[in-house]
């Protein structure tokens, strides 16, 4: 070994940076809820993009499988390794949200009650969203109310659209109106488009994340704008993933058409524009976007006292989530908004003494 290499070898890697650091995207998963998606993936007489990735997502041998049912094990080493403080925990997508109703109120209360378990064993590494059978709002609303109020829960995650329909559609107001009273953020996480969607875009396999993904939930964002919601229930808080799902590079043409363009469209009239409700209602966060430009964009668009941290753990990983942000050009003042105090502020997360 030459005197270079032995001076290498001796070197020990840079301590890094110290922040508090709480990740707002990350999954995990039930045996239970892996039982139902596979009896979904084995009865399917279609190609389901959805269930195309729970056919990965519940094989042991697959690359998340393990990682999705561990909590206390290799997550809590890999958050120590890179100096994450907290996991904001969720049932992994699509939730229970392609289950029949009964089965879905069932496992969403036992996932539920585990993340709530989980919680009171690591308070201060874990938080979690709540699962809710939206396809059943009545349930879907009992299931708000004893998740916030018995279990503790943060907030609710929904994965994008059910049976098809979005929350824009009148029979879902309801529970909007249960997450907005209780006064909790709803996360509205991504899956493959709807199904009168998912067919353009199978060539080359585009339905999932690297394009179906961020378009499905984008319009979803969007629907939520556009037909009122927000007008009546002004205070309900909703989280985007990957900064944003694309909306905050449009909100310019957004206002610009919704505004100006009406000819022949029947659009419901807004008290605000686009770009106004999503300054006042919308969060987002940085899951699988680790590019310095967005950053700089939504933090010039939006403001980062908007803007959360996230990894998107499995799916996505530690180092390179720890390393852009550590590394980002931005104020140190933004640096820690964004690492976490946004979110103790925005999921009600109480600080380490």
């Amino acid at each position: 070994m030459s005197p270079k290499q032995k001076s290498r070898a001796g070197k020990s890697k840079p301590k890094r940076k110290h922040y508090r650091r709480i990740a707002t995207e990350e999954a995990f998963a039930i045996p239970e809820q892996m039982d139902v998606q596979r009896e979904l993936v084995a009865t399917a007489k279609e190609y389901d993009p959805d269930l195309f990735l729970w056919n990965i997502q519940t094989d042991p041998a697959g690359p998340v499988y393990h990682k999705l049912l561990d909590l206390f094990d290799q997550r809590l080493k890999t958050m120590d390794e890179y100096d994450v403080d907290m996991h904001l925990l969720a049932l992994t997508s699509t939730g229970v949200q392609m289950m029949p109703a009964d089965k879905a109120a069932a496992v969403a209360q036992v996932g539920n009650d585990r993340l709530a378990e989980a919680i009171a064993r690591y308070p201060e590494r874990f938080a979690g969203l709540a699962t809710i059978p939206v396809q059943d709002p009545s349930r879907a609303i009992q299931e708000i109310d004893r998740s916030i109020n018995k279990l503790k829960l943060s907030g609710i995650m929904i994965n994008s659209h059910t049976n098809g329909e979005y929350l824009s559609e009148r029979k879902y107001w309801p529970i909007l109106e249960a997450i907005a009273d209780h006064k909790v953020p709803l996360y509205i996480h991504p899956r493959s488009p709807i199904p009168l969607m998912a067919k353009a875009y199978r060539t080359d396999h585009l339905e999932h994340a690297i394009w179906g993904y961020q378009a499905e939930t984008g319009l979803h964002g969007l629907r939520i704008i556009t037909s009122g919601v927000l007008d009546h229930f002004p205070n309900l808080q909703i989280v985007l993933g990957h900064m944003g799902e694309g909306i905050p590079y449009w909100l310019y043409r957004l206002d610009f058409m919704h505004g100006r363009v009406r000819i022949g469209f029947d659009r419901p009239k807004l008290k605000l524009t686009p770009s106004e409700y999503f300054l006042r209602n919308f969060y987002i966060t940085t899951s699988g976007m680790n590019w310095d430009p967005t950053l700089k964009f939504c933090i010039e668009v939006l403001g980062a006292d908007r803007i959360m941290w996230a990894i998107d753990y499995p799916y996505q990983d530690h180092p390179d989530a720890v390393d852009f942000l550590d590394a980002a050009k931005i104020s140190e003042n933004d640096k820690q908004k964004i690492y976490h105090e946004n979110a103790e502020r925005v999921f009600k997360l109480k600080r380490k003494r």
